[in-house]
């Protein structure tokens, strides 16, 4: 059922309407052109402005004249007004990041995730707080110029408490306070995202030349999942677990699942998956160990083998090509998008043969039937990409105009109280 609004909130999402619009214009934009690119009344812009320029996150950057009437003050956003962390905790390795507030990248790290912070939580938290203070240490940003911090996580999530519900590779820290502890822990504000949707987030902020209303993007990782973004918004679900293709039963017949069913998409395309069918044939050292920590390079070890012409080598990659072209078709009909992107950490490894296998898989199948063309592309973040959609998630609570900020939250009912 649609629900309310009230003045703060409109007032809150009207600074983010303003702030979009002046850090979307290369050259600066005046308040006469924010009423038109707004529809907001001129003494709105005015006070929100006003606002904006007492908190630093713009700057009046000099009279134009153009036209007739008085020269127009132009503003424009203050990159160094705040920044935002980003940090992604993946079962192999814990990347952080600093971005201003043009998103543009001020400082990284990677951080490879010892076991101890993958088996114990508090553990983890440690390690990610110390990440945390090295990075900002780096650099010559002052500490209390950092607006907050973002950390996305395997799903599923429990958004709404801040915890990561059963990880499948990480399940120490399942129902752990992960948002609590790491904002005691750096004593910055901080949210909460599912690691795919982060990379969506990245790409529809980053992705200025190439950009795309609607688009869903294919995580390559340790696991694989996909974010959506539809008319402009990322699409979260219902409770922030959207993206989660890994278990799309794509072969009932197919292997055995972590899930405990036979035939999940994820067992036709996980790298550690692959590598372990490339043990059985022999094609990879059977006794090399395959923890996390190895799998990445037993994997390009099995990718080179394809790309030279090795023949059982090339046959295991060419049917992840075709898992994972059919996946884009039904994908693509289901949501009638416009531009697929992958990324991910495993992704550059695997790339060239992606680029060059996929075309031909999906070019004469029911993606056709679209009334448009379907653009496949690489991310342009890189491996940072989650990270960066992590951070770009703090920016996006001052930057981008959603509806449901618009939404009063529903009251609580105490029933026989």
């Amino acid at each position: 059922m649609p629900r309310g609004s009230n003045l703060p909130a409109v007032a809150g999402f009207n600074e983010t309407v303003v702030l979009d619009q002046i850090r979307r214009s290369d050259d600066g934009v005046s308040r006469v052109e924010l009423v038109a690119l707004t529809g907001l009344s001129p003494q709105t812009i005015s006070n929100v402005t006003r606002k904006l320029l007492q908190r630093g996150l713009i700057n009046e950057t000099g009279k134009v004249v153009g036209g007739p009437g008085a020269p127009r003050m132009m503003l424009q956003l203050n990159p160094v007004g705040g920044f935002a962390i980003g940090v992604h905790i993946d079962p192999v390795v814990i990347t952080c990041v600093l971005l201003d507030l043009e998103g543009n990248l001020v400082a990284h790290s990677h951080l490879r995730a010892p076991s101890i912070a993958i088996e114990d939580p508090e553990e983890g938290i440690a390690a990610i707080a110390a990440a945390v203070d090295q990075l900002i240490a780096g650099t010559a940003v002052p500490r209390d110029r950092v607006i907050g911090l973002g950390v996305a996580v395997p799903g599923p999530v429990d958004a709404v408490r801040g915890r990561v519900v059963k990880p499948p590779l990480m399940l120490p820290w399942s129902e752990f306070p992960l948002r609590e502890s790491l904002e005691a822990a750096t004593g910055l504000p901080t949210l909460m995202i599912k690691d795919v949707t982060a990379a969506a987030v990245a790409e529809q902020w980053m992705n200025a030349e190439n950009p795309s209303r609607n688009f869903v993007f294919f995580y390559y990782g340790t696991g694989v999942g996909v974010g959506m973004v539809l008319n402009d918004e990322v699409h979260n679900g219902a409770s922030g677990n959207a993206g989660n293709a890994g278990h799309f039963r794509i072969a009932p017949d197919g292997p055995m699942c972590s899930c405990g069913r036979r035939g999940c998409f994820s067992q036709a395309v996980r790298p550690a998956r692959l590598v372990d069918q490339a043990q059985q044939l022999g094609l990879l050292d059977a006794t090399a160990a395959t923890d996390l920590h190895s799998v990445f390079g037993l994997f390009e070890r099995l990718v080179a083998s394809a790309e030279t012409g090795e023949p059982q080598a090339r046959q295991l990659l060419v049917a992840s090509v075709e898992a994972v072209g059919s996946f884009i078709v039904n994908v693509t009909n289901l949501l009638d998008v416009d531009r697929i992107v992958f990324g991910g950490p495993y992704w550059s490894t695997v790339e060239k043969f992606f680029q060059r296998e996929l075309p031909e898989r999906i070019r004469f199948s029911e993606i056709d039937n679209l009334s448009h063309s379907v653009n496949v592309a690489s991310s342009v973040i890189g491996e940072d990409v989650v990270a960066v959609g992590a951070a770009c998630l703090v920016l996006a609570g001052s930057f981008s105009p959603q509806s449901s900020k618009l939404q009063i939250a529903p009251a609580v009912i105490k029933v026989g109280v």
